[in-house]
């Protein structure tokens, strides 16, 4: 969106309205006690429901089904209305949810959990280490899934509590994948379950209007405790539509941007919320004239420009994160340094001080001379290339031309060009693309680096990361694995990090907004992922009302 149509007209905010109020109508067709009030639910009926507005790109298209993309694929989040293996507190330190135990054997390849025997689907049948199996071998071995199991061999239950998942390599991370896979009903699983899910967890979906709503209610039969929210209600709806709905009191709580984040509504507070949530750019580290496949797709790989180390590391060294934090975000965003910053696989070494005069001296010594018109040039190689970003994200379009305005300053001519992601991926192996990345796994550090992983788009290829990447998802306890994510990134002598290979820079992680009323307690929140939308509410069943 155009910075100049951010700013809603009288006839934009009218049409708002009505949008929000069709959504929010919907919640009475069926059920008029889910009809969003427009007045304080302290004290009244109210106390126990919530009305969250998000994004409509946060409806599932295929359904509430673990086996598709419910809480799976780009943006994890817990699935809800079903169970999960483990799962993660607020400092994502595993903890159980179905398991009551779990041990990896000491070659990584055999996984074995022991379950709860107390489980009960809400159609009466109960949970076993079968419905288990079902669930991680569907996966595993089907070509639906968004969840990455390909590690996984296979899943075998041994008994009613005990499943055993044989992977084809040692793989950690897979820990991290079964914290958010929702185990579905072997006998009730079929054409149709996203729409009508059975599940064990927390709530249970009772109405679901397409384009419009989901509300969901406690399930009585939760073998843990009880939820404190006992109905949950959310619409989905564009930005402008959910700031209406939360100028008429029509939620009690909207995400929204920082573009919209100086305007106020009565009864509501801005809340800012800590996330991974990383804005970064690729450089290619190889010359131009080669070429990678992704997937199916070739393409041209390699920069005559960013394939000089010294140029990734100005560029590292150059970046003022805080003036696009302040300037794009409006102070709403965290420096960032990697994919990872903050979590427990990151590394200190990747944090870079702003050093301007650093990163022309680094330009100057590797023989990059200003030219008559201001630009870089070496070995006749103008010190130019095109940065790509999403056109339907304005804060990338606005982060974008900063970092042009920020590397003109160094002779380094950056043209911001936005596209879809159709035109994007044609260049994302030969010029530098801003994306935006971020989980709540270190998966990411590993697809990003690793010399064969989906998202190298650096072409940057090491056998002492790979290395240590690979002995990092080989040991048989998670913490054991920081070490070696972390000497990924630098080890004293080589790695990803800014005085090292430099792949990649990044700017800021940027948090993630809501206009919560006030007197609702959300309660301690994990670091959000990459996507505004369902991890905002993997703890709703803590939510209450205080005032």
């Amino acid at each position: 969106m155009d910075a100049e149509h951010l700013v809603m007209s009288r006839r934009g905010l009218a049409g708002a309205f009505a949008l929000a109020a069709t959504a929010l109508a919907g919640c009475a067709k069926d059920d008029p006690e889910a009809t969003a009030s427009s007045q304080s639910p302290v004290g009244t009926s109210e106390t126990t429901r919530v009305v969250i507005a998000m994004n409509a790109g946060s409806e599932p298209a295929a359904g509430f089904d673990p086996l598709v993309a419910w809480g799976c694929g780009e943006h994890v989040h817990e699935p809800l209305i079903q169970s999960t293996l483990i799962t993660t507190d607020e400092n994502l330190n595993f903890v159980n949810d179905l398991a009551t135990d779990y041990i990896c054997s000491e070659d990584g390849l055999t996984w074995t959990f022991t379950i709860r025997d107390d489980v009960m689907f809400t159609d009466r049948e109960r949970l076993t280490a079968s419905d288990v199996a079902f669930t991680i071998n569907q996966v595993a071995h089907g070509n639906t899934s968004e969840a990455d199991l390909s590690m996984v061999d296979q899943a075998v239950a041994t008994s009613d509590a005990t499943v055993e998942i044989h992977l084809t390599r040692p793989h950690n991370a897979l820990l991290y994948t079964l914290a958010v896979l929702g185990i579905v009903p072997e006998h009730a699983y079929g054409e149709g379950y996203g729409a009508n899910p059975i599940g064990s967890g927390r709530y249970m979906l009772v109405q679901w209007d397409r384009g419009q709503q989901a509300i969901f209610r406690a399930n009585p039969d939760y073998y843990g405790e009880p939820p404190v929210m006992d109905q949950v209600v959310v619409v989905f709806m564009d930005e402008d539509a959910a700031l209406a709905a939360v100028q008429a009191g029509q939620v009690d709580i909207a995400y929204t941007y920082a573009t919209h984040a100086e305007q106020s509504f009565s009864g509501f507070e801005l809340t800012a919320l800590g996330t991974v949530d990383s804005r970064g750019v690729s450089l290619p580290c190889i010359p131009a004239g080669s070429t990678k496949l992704d997937g199916a797709n070739e393409y041209p790989a390699g920069n005559d420009v960013t394939c000089d180390v010294a140029v990734r590391r100005a560029i590292n060294l150059g970046i003022d994160r805080q003036r696009a934090i302040d300037h794009v975000l409006n102070g709403y965003g965290q420096l960032a340094y990697s994919v990872g910053d903050s979590m427990p696989w990151a590394s200190a070494d990747m944090r870079v001080e702003y050093d301007p005069d650093g990163a022309a001296a680094l330009l100057d010594e590797a023989g990059w001379t200003v030219g008559d018109d201001g630009v870089r040039v070496k070995d006749g190689v103008r010190a130019a290339f095109d940065l790509w970003y999403a056109s339907d994200d304005s804060v990338r379009q606005a982060l974008a031309n900063d970092f042009a305005d920020q590397m003109a300053e160094f002779g380094i001519e950056v043209t911001p060009r936005g596209g879809s992601w159709d035109e994007i991926y044609p260049h994302e192996f030969e010029q530098p693309v801003l994306w935006g990345w971020g989980s709540n796994s270190p998966v990411e550090v590993y697809e990003l680096n690793y010399s064969t992983g989906w998202g190298n788009y650096a072409c940057y290829e090491s056998d002492t990361v790979d290395a240590y990447l690979d002995a990092a998802l080989a040991q048989p306890d998670i913490e054991s694995s920081y070490a070696y994510w972390q000497r990924a990134q630098w080890d004293g002598e080589e790695g990803i990090a800014p005085q090292g290979a430099a792949t990649w820079f990044w700017i800021a992680n940027v948090d993630h907004l809501y206009f919560k009323r006030a007197g609702l307690d959300i309660g301690a929140q994990k670091p959000h992922p990459h996507g505004h939308g369902w991890s905002l509410v993997n703890n709703v069943d803590r939510w209450s009302w205080t005032s």
